[in-house]
């Protein structure tokens, strides 16, 4: 086949993706390239809010962080301006691509520790590779303790101490 014969067939449906249509404005660049243009970083604190929010939408899940960090945080949610905080129970080590996490939670009475642990590690690494494009490497849970039906929550022990 003859150069001249290539340059006169229909190239296939899409052929034309992912190029640059030159349209006569020279120093033009491709869009791609815009990645390549500066730098991204990512705080670890911001791993740490997506993780937590997404492991505590997990059924099961009934609080997040050890017994110590959260008695303290059920004070510091009583303090005016001190607010919930997404990021009890939850450690990030963020690099350039990647990340790993560590858990702590609480799970309800009666579910299965092993399901509960699967969904939040399939829920955490979802959100976190979605939202930020790093690769997640691991998520480590550690499950603290067991919410029985008739114990009172943290928030209600706090109300009655006071």
């Amino acid at each position: 086949m003859t150069e001249t014969a290539q340059h006169n067939r229909p190239e296939p449906e899409g052929a034309h993706e992912g190029r640059t249509l030159e349209r006569g404005t020279a120093g033009r660049r491709n869009l791609a390239e815009a990645a390549v243009r500066g730098r991204t970083t990512i705080a670890d604190g911001v791993v740490e809010k997506i993780a937590g929010l997404a492991a505590r939408d997990v059924v099961g899940v009934h609080a997040m962080g050890t017994g110590l960090a959260r008695t303290f945080g059920a004070v510091r949610d009583r303090v005016p301006g001190g607010g919930r905080s997404v990021t009890r129970g939850v450690k990030a080590e963020v690099g350039e691509v990647q990340t790993a996490l560590d858990l702590d939670i609480v799970v309800d009475y009666g579910v299965s520790i092993v399901e509960v642990a699967r969904a939040v590690r399939e829920n955490v690494i979802a959100a976190v590779e979605r939202m930020t494009g790093l690769e997640v490497v691991e998520v480590n849970v550690a499950v603290d303790d067991v919410k029985l039906p008739d114990e009172p929550d943290e928030d209600e022990r706090e109300q009655r101490v006071q």
